[in-house]
């Protein structure tokens, strides 16, 4: 029963195996056998002729060095014959020394901060993410394992206080926000790239376009018709005077619109860099815009609109998540692929990466390794013993058997030459 129990633990070729070295130690227990066989009969026969002590000398040694290599073989494994002889079954007395020392010699050797970070560095797991991710299934089938967890992630973010506590940060941060220097430089830049003059085109068009209209030209003439004399709203001077202000500022601004070097534009650029210039520099300025910014910011309806938006937000994740809408998925997925060809195209990043996971692993096994060393030493320490000695044997214990067939022929080889020695000494 024990041999069949241990035959369904060992694998197909731990089995075959298994069926090898049982051949080879009956092989091993016939030489043993036959060496002692041969012994008693040289010893009968040495009366007949003394050539059969040369054999029988052989014979003793080798039956005597097969016997003792048999008990450092067995003893290693198992106690001989089941007698309780001091300093057999070595592996099985040492159970508890071995695991702690494998545990040990895999810490000092295995795990050290070089070779694991060699052996890291031979990795490139940037590559590996970015193949991973390119492919469309794998980066769909992450889409949805991301969308399942997000209802999950806001529902614990609301019940957890993080939500408030995030809303709290943000408006810290934003109150905290100079905006002076911050739309000063913004205004610059916009000056500088000359993207002013495009807005004053657009400022000039608009203009135009309301001066031309009938509307506006109503109200201008009922504005100047207010203001003329009596006699002048006879002669209809109203209708004169506004054709004339039309005429001269559509002219005006054809010719602005239409001259790059016109001098109005020089002006515009210096009461544009004017105004940067005195929004760095005057406090008064960044005290307004500072304080348009506390306004609005405490503005009730802004905490309305981010509510809003996050409920929004939420049901269309929801609903995502729940397989009516595919939308935010396929965008997801589509993300995914584009974050795999652009980590593909991109060495640098790849070896940032790289650099990046080499040191958080080398850190984490550094931290680690005492514990993964005390984790081996407690598995080998649970193992059963009888199974492991089992299959510790069937892997080495053919090399083993070989010693016993060492030990009879050196041994008889010894036991030759030395009888052999002895007879010669006597014929002298």
């Amino acid at each position: 029963m024990a041999d069949r129990a241990f035959s369904s633990f060992l694998s197909p070729g731990d089995a075959a195996r298994a069926v090898e070295l049982r051949r080879v130690k009956t092989v091993a227990a016939v030489v043993l056998a036959g060496c002692l066989a041969a012994f008693i009969a040289a010893r009968i026969m040495m009366p007949v002729h003394p050539a059969f002590g040369f054999v029988a000398a052989f014979a003793e040694a080798a039956t005597i060095g097969g016997l003792a290599d048999w008990y450092a073989v067995v003893a290693l494994f198992r106690r001989p014959l089941g007698l309780p002889i001091p300093h057999t079954a070595i592996i099985q007395a040492n159970q508890n020394r071995i695991a702690d020392k494998l545990g040990e010699f895999i810490e000092v050797h295995f795990l050290e901060a070089g070779p694991v970070e060699a052996k890291l560095r031979e990795v490139d797991f940037a590559s590996f993410v970015a193949d991973w991710l390119s492919d469309r299934k794998r980066s769909a089938d992450l889409a949805r394992f991301v969308l399942r967890l997000l209802p999950e992630a806001m529902a614990a973010t609301e019940t957890s206080g993080l939500k408030t506590f995030v809303i709290r940060r943000v408006m810290t941060q934003l109150q905290a926000v100079d905006l002076a220097p911050l739309a000063a430089g913004t205004l610059r830049g916009f000056i500088r790239d000359g993207r002013h003059q495009g807005l004053l085109d657009d400022l000039l068009r608009a203009v135009h376009g309301a001066l031309t209209q009938a509307d506006t030209l109503a109200v201008i003439r009922d504005k100047i018709r207010n203001e003329l004399p009596t006699l002048l709203k006879l002669y209809r001077a109203d209708a004169f005077l506004v054709k004339r202000i039309v005429k001269s500022a559509t002219s005006f601004f054809e010719d602005v619109r239409s001259d790059p070097d016109h001098p109005f534009r020089g002006e515009f650029n210096q009461m544009l860099l004017s105004f940067v210039d005195r929004l760095e520099t005057e406090p008064g300025f960044g005290g307004r815009i500072d304080s348009l910014k506390r306004d609005f910011l405490a503005r009730p309806e802004l905490a309305e609109v981010s509510r809003n938006l996050w409920a929004n937000a939420r049901a269309f994740i929801e609903r995502s998540a729940s397989g009516e809408s595919h939308v935010l998925q396929h965008h997801l997925a589509n993300v995914f692929m584009a974050a795999g060809a652009a980590l593909a195209g991109d060495a640098e990043m790849r070896g940032e990466i790289n650099q990046g996971v080499v040191a958080v692993l080398r850190a984490f096994i550094a931290e680690q390794k005492s514990g993964v060393s005390g984790f081996i030493a407690d598995q080998v320490k649970a193992w059963d013993m009888g199974q492991l000695i089992g299959v510790i044997e069937v892997n080495i214990g053919k090399d083993l058997q070989y010693i016993r067939f060492n030990g009879s022929l050196i041994g008889g080889l010894a036991g030759l030459a030395l009888y052999t020695a002895e007879f010669l000494l006597r014929m002298l």
